[in-house]
């Protein structure tokens, strides 16, 4: 299977690692944190202006691809705090129109730079 790069000018990489791999009509897309591509810096605000920081990166490599959030079919959530689910799912499903991707949601300990989310999502073409 071909593995063929996807990248944005308007979503930052602060590692080794592609946006997002087309691999035959496959969309990959790398966890995005709530990383402005601007300032490098992480928005202020709490988890809803971060949640929003995540699909606006997440949105510039699928429209990369020439894709959109209808074309997502699995999205995953990573949350240092989980009582920040319900803020959190506030600005999700706005995103999204029914039937909603699959999801998982997750709790972890820490992400880098001190982000409160960090999404990542696979799309069909």
């Amino acid at each position: 299977m071909k593995r063929t790069a996807i990248t944005s000018k308007d979503a930052a990489a602060i590692g080794p690692y592609s946006h997002g791999i087309d691999a035959d009509g496959l969309i990959f897309l790398s966890g995005q944190s709530p990383e402005d591509p601007v300032t490098l810096e992480i928005p202020e605000g709490g988890v809803q202006v971060q949640t929003q920081q995540c699909f606006d990166n997440l949105l510039a490599v699928l429209k990369e691809a020439g894709l959109t959030f209808d074309d997502v079919q699995k999205v995953n959530v990573y949350l240092t705090d989980m009582d920040d689910f319900a803020a959190m799912n506030e600005v999700y499903k706005k995103q999204f129109a029914q039937p909603y991707p699959a999801r998982t949601t997750v709790g972890v300990a820490s992400l880098p730079l001190g982000a409160k989310v960090e999404i990542e999502m696979i799309a069909k073409k």
